[in-house]
């Protein structure tokens, strides 16, 4: 019964993250596109804080009760919503589309109409000789990639453990306090999205996450010199030998460094590559290119956490965590080089420039 639910979860959380973006990024006004792409991730890291803060004081059965709710309020909220007026157009409804626009935007000021070419256009794997269809496939699998490698899942792994360490009274604390930093953060690059733009804050993202990793490497390095010469990580035994005073300074190093990748991380890496993915596709290859790019972020999600015990002993975790900085290095070097922004256009707008109109 538990595997079941839990299938049937994966599978719905699967198809929200590919549905959801695109939805909110066709039926959005330009000028507030980013800030209402934006609020997936915000929603995301509302919940994950309130799940952290039920758990505190229900048991996972109803826990688990408790997460039927939104679902269910999503359920009958969206027998309210009109289908994206670009999706009605490519079923020739184009009276329906007028009329959806209309509901959404209170009028067509604004709205600049899709070239729909066929009504049974097709993915193939020819289309991506062409510079509009390759080179937004490129950014939006490269972007997926590098959110999972910058090191996300094994900062939240450590966060309790070095809460630990730094003497916290309570620090079963740790994931509230991450999850309140990531939801501050990420409403401020909500909020700021459609003024700074999105290669702006994707950059200073990366930037920051460049450093706290380092510092958060340089602390590990610290505090496992002289511990043993053994190559094998116990991750459950304390981190440092130092002496108490000593180790508990470093331990707020890292406090200070994992709060500061949270942060930076949150306004950026966060959210960032699920808006863009929902922006630079064309129309007609939208459903498979958004779905190889979600399937791309799982896949790496699911490739790092199985396999970050055993970069743990081989490279021990100083050396996690400075490989997690030389990927974010790449991803501000990805960003400057290769990402258009996209602020204020029209999707429309933004697949003319992939195709160099």
């Amino acid at each position: 019964m538990l595997l079941g639910g839990r299938l049937l979860t994966g599978l719905a959380c699967g198809v929200a993250s590919l549905v959801a973006p695109i939805y909110i990024s066709e039926i959005s006004y330009p000028a507030v596109r980013g800030l209402l792409g934006s609020c997936v991730q915000l929603m995301v890291v509302i919940g994950i804080l309130l799940a952290y803060l039920a758990g505190r004081v229900l048991e996972w059965r109803w826990l688990a009760v408790l997460g039927c709710v939104p679902p269910s309020f999503m359920l009958l909220l969206m027998c309210c919503m009109p289908e994206t007026p670009r999706f009605l157009l490519t079923q020739h409804k184009r009276q329906e589309a007028m009329a959806a626009l209309q509901f959404l935007w209170g009028s067509e000021q604004g709205w600049e109409e899709p070239c729909v070419e066929s009504e049974h256009q097709v993915f193939q794997l020819a289309l991506l000789r062409h510079p509009g269809i390759y080179k937004p496939f490129l950014i939006g699998i490269s972007l997926m990639a590098f959110q999972q490698l910058s090191g996300i899942n094994a900062i939240m792994f450590y966060a309790e453990t070095i809460f630990e360490e730094a003497k916290f009274k309570d620090s079963s604390l740790a994931s509230v306090i991450m999850g309140t930093i990531q939801v501050l953060f990420t409403a401020v690059a909500a909020l700021i999205m459609d003024k700074a733009g999105r290669r702006l804050l994707l950059a200073l993202s990366g930037v920051v996450m460049v450093f706290s990793t380092s510092a958060f490497g340089t602390y590990f390095k610290l505090t496992q010199d002289g511990s043993n010469n053994s190559s094998h990580v116990d991750l459950l035994a304390p981190v440092s030998t130092e002496p108490v005073d000593t180790s508990v300074g470093l331990a707020w190093l890292a406090v200070g460094s994992m709060c500061l990748f949270i942060a930076g991380f949150a306004v950026g890496w966060g959210p960032i590559p699920w808006l863009l993915m929902s922006e630079i596709f064309p129309l007609h290859v939208k459903g498979v290119a958004t779905g190889v790019c979600v399937l791309t972020n799982w896949l790496m999600a699911f490739l790092v956490t199985k396999e970050f015990n055993n970069l743990m002993e081989v490279l021990r975790p100083y050396g996690v965590f400075w490989l997690a900085s030389a990927f974010c290095i790449f991803s501000v070097l990805f960003t400057l080089f290769w990402v258009p922004e996209t602020k204020g256009k029209t999707l429309e707008q933004i697949t003319a420039h992939f195709e160099g109109r």
